[in-house]
């Protein structure tokens, strides 16, 4: 008898992060039990639509594709940060990170 334990990653984020419109905003994302193989993703659901990737990124940072902002990882790789540089009203939505 052999039995595997899979540790699921867990996530953490601030429950509402505000700005108003054409000021920078940043959203922070915890993942202390990353695995040295896991992406970060970072995911945005605008309302009544489903969700759409933004970015994803192993280590280091990385522009979003639209230069709207830019995804930045720590370097020990348990926090990242979405930077969104001006964002608009349309940008409006639930903001989520995920392994």
């Amino acid at each position: 008898f052999s039995a595997v334990a899979v540790a699921r990653a867990q996530v953490q984020q601030e429950p509402l992060v505000e700005t108003t419109e054409g000021t920078s905003i940043t959203i922070n994302c915890s993942h202390p039990k990353i695995q040295s193989t896991e992406l970060i993703y970072w995911y945005r659901q605008l309302p009544g639509r489903g969700p759409e990737l933004l970015v994803s990124a192993h280590k280091g940072s990385k522009e979003l594709p639209d230069k709207a902002g830019e995804l930045s990882v720590s370097a020990d790789r348990r926090w990242s940060s979405l930077c969104l540089g001006r964002p608009r009203a349309g940008d409006a939505g639930v903001y989520f990170c995920a392994l």
